[in-house]
């Protein structure tokens, strides 16, 4: 299995390497539906099992494509405002409970959802966006929006190349095994985010709907 997947995923990491990692997570940040995650965590197992690409470099794509998207999301939301969001904001996922539950959660809580958001499907590309709408000042977002960035492709990428590199020096039945728990941790941590999430976002619209 560790031997398709290498060889599945060699061809794109050897032509495009981190950049390809950068760009995704660039436009995933920016609403896309991108598996730009999914691409930083691949790439950082292949970086551990195979050495053919540098983790350092990887993580510092990641933060920076992060960044970058971010950065965009804020400046697109301070231009365009919420009304255009309202309108237009389904296109790429962001639907009007989506919107209500973000802007809610960014009023009462403000630099702490670019933060957290980085780590939740839902929020990641709305709270850059809510950023600018709310016309948060653009040297505080900067801030939170950098320290994410980095603190999430720092744990993403630096435990999945911890993980690669525990597999390659393990053999046999112990290789295996250590594969298949790696494997669930990632299924249940995966469906632990869906779940909050979810539940986060049901709770923030409800309150902001109150609100109106």
């Amino acid at each position: 299995m560790l031997h398709f997947f290498h060889h599945a995923l060699e061809p794109w990491i050897t032509s495009y390497g981190s950049l390809a990692v950068a760009v995704l997570v660039m436009l995933e940040s920016l609403g896309l539906p991108l598996p730009g995650e999914t691409a930083l965590v691949s790439a950082a197992i292949y970086a551990g099992t195979t050495h053919h690409i540098d983790i350092v470099v990887l993580i510092a794509s990641a933060a920076a494509g992060a960044s970058l998207g971010g950065i965009i999301g804020y400046w697109i939301g301070r231009r365009a405002g919420y009304p255009a969001l309202l309108r237009h904001g389904s296109r790429i996922g962001l639907t009007e409970r989506r919107l209500l539950a973000g802007h809610w959660l960014f009023e009462n809580h403000g630099g702490k959802i670019v933060v957290f958001g980085r780590f939740f499907a839902v929020l990641r590309a709305l709270a850059a966006l809510l950023a600018g709408v709310t016309r948060m000042d653009w040297r505080r977002f900067l801030i939170f929006q950098i320290a994410a960035s980095i603190l999430w492709a720092g744990l993403y990428g630096g435990a999945a190349d911890i993980f690669g590199k525990q597999i390659e020096h393990v053999a046999g039945p112990v290789g295996v095994a250590i594969g298949v728990a790696i494997v669930a941790a990632i299924i249940v941590a995966a469906v632990m985010f869906h779940r909050h999430g979810d539940r986060l976002e049901r709770i923030a619209a409800a309150r902001a709907q109150s609100k109106q």
